[in-house]
């Protein structure tokens, strides 16, 4: 009598079930078990090996350390993923978003007290910078969850989301500059010095060009005003990234107050997917996904260089109207959800650990530390949210997602929106935070050139 292959295959795998319960035999089912620990996404055997690995390239390289892709991706998954394991790790500020945290400013500690081997910070520096990493992340984030979403969600909660953003930003100005007049910081310096540079969408597309702005209008030096204002986008963005990772916790405790990553109660986030794809999603798809976020970010930066209009942004507008008008297929949609989801899990710590070792100076960060910046930072953040919060609530969105979405307006930058919405598990809002970063941002630096023109 012939039997077929799948009764076959569930005979012998119920078969090995059943000896290894009984036998409970170190080898191999005990070894799988320490093979199914992981660090991160490392199984623990491998995740020994690749620190031998480096140490050992680092020995046989004479103190050099190659930054190809293949070393990189050993760096970056041993030292990302360990900082995330001791902030999950940690009782009560695991809560606090303390895996993006230490993910980020850890390595920036280690680097400043030189406990990192000196191989490891160049090799993760240069692939860093010469890889373009992070826009890839981002380009495969954003273009994943727009395509992952709801149609009708998509075009509202873009519509809406600007009723939120534009109260939070003024009314958290406005009571930033108040806290910090009070204080005795003075109006001007309070709002040119610390809020504006906060809430100006980063240090490429902000800091720098304010700092270059305020040199030409004061004739001061670039580089002693630049030394001033970075450390308080490091603060906000570290301030952000807490408070996001409470709302999560709030989240849990009051599921009616979020959409875990949906900004509008409207339509189910992959409903209109899988209602028009069919079969199963094979390689040849999600390669062809990963592709085509490359194409979209790329024509971005072709605008950017052709219109000065900032290549995520562009490539967000893309890929919008790709979805609103259908043009994409739901078969390349459900690849572009894979990918995104890949990229999540398996990427954004092994990122936020090269940010922290590449472009976060510890003594820029703890420079900021001071009580009267501290409270001036912390009450701007908190009326940012607080106000994305109800106002949300009011017109009928999601309150602790918008409110997420808002601190991204005090992010540092890309990385900033990375990092809050890892703290805050929620990383399908980045489209949305990409607008609150990069517009919001760019309209604060005109903003406050303009107004500062006509002070001086």
């Amino acid at each position: 009598m012939s039997t077929s292959p799948n009764a076959t295959t569930h005979d012998i795998s119920a078969g090995d079930l059943g000896a290894a319960s009984q036998q409970k035999a170190f080898w191999p089912y005990g070894w799988w078990k320490i093979f199914d620990f992981k660090i991160g996404i490392v199984p623990l055997p491998i995740y020994f090996v690749l620190i031998g690995l480096i140490a050992a390239f680092i020995y046989t390289g004479k103190g050099k350390l190659s930054s190809d892709i293949l070393v990189s991706i050993a760096i970056l998954a041993v030292g990302g993923f360990t900082c995330a394991e001791l902030g999950k790790r940690l009782p009560i500020i695991k809560n606090l978003g303390a895996a993006a945290i230490f993910a980020t400013f850890l390595p920036s500690y280690l680097v400043y007290a030189h406990l990192l081997p000196e191989p490891v910070i160049a090799s993760t520096k240069e692939f860093f910078k010469a890889s373009n990493f992070l826009y890839l992340y981002i380009a495969c984030i954003i273009v994943g969850s727009i395509v992952g979403m709801d149609r009708q969600s998509l075009i509202k909660g873009i519509v809406k989301i600007f009723i939120p953003l534009a109260c939070g930003v003024i009314t958290a100005a406005a009571a930033g500059t108040l806290v910090g007049t009070v204080l005795g910081l003075g109006t001007f310096h309070t709002f040119f010095y610390i809020i504006v540079p906060m809430m100006g969408g980063g240090v490429g597309e902000g800091v720098i060009p304010i700092s270059i702005g305020y040199s030409l209008i004061t004739h001061g030096d670039q580089g002693v005003i630049l030394a001033e204002i970075l450390p308080m986008v490091m603060m906000g963005s570290l301030t952000c990234i807490v408070f996001s990772g409470l709302l999560n916790h709030l989240g849990k405790r009051r599921p009616e107050l979020t959409g875990d990553g949906r900004i509008t109660p409207d339509g189910d986030q992959i409903g209109d997917i899988r209602a028009a794809a069919t079969g199963v999603i094979d390689p040849v798809t999600i390669g062809a996904a990963g592709v085509t976020a490359v194409a979209l970010y790329l024509i971005g930066v072709l605008g950017q260089k052709l219109f000065d209009f900032p290549a995520p942004v562009s490539m967000l507008f893309i890929a919008f109207v790709m979805k609103a008008i259908k043009a994409v297929s739901p078969q390349l949609q459900q690849g572009g959800q894979v990918i995104s989801k890949f990229f999540a899990t398996s990427v954004t710590y092994p990122l936020l650990f090269s940010v922290g070792v590449s472009i976060t100076p510890w003594e820029k960060l703890t420079s900021a530390f001071t009580f009267l910046n501290i409270v001036v930072i912390v009450c701007t953040v908190v009326v940012l949210m607080t106000t994305g919060f109800f106002v949300a609530k009011r017109i009928n969105m999601y309150p602790i997602d918008v409110a997420v979405v808002c601190s991204c307006s005090a992010a540092q930058g890309g990385t900033g929106d990375v990092a809050i919405l890892t703290a805050a598990n929620r990383l399908q809002l980045l489209p949305f935070c990409s607008i609150a970063t990069r517009l919001g941002g760019a309209t604060m630096v005109s903003v406050a050139l303009v107004m500062m023109r006509l002070l001086i």
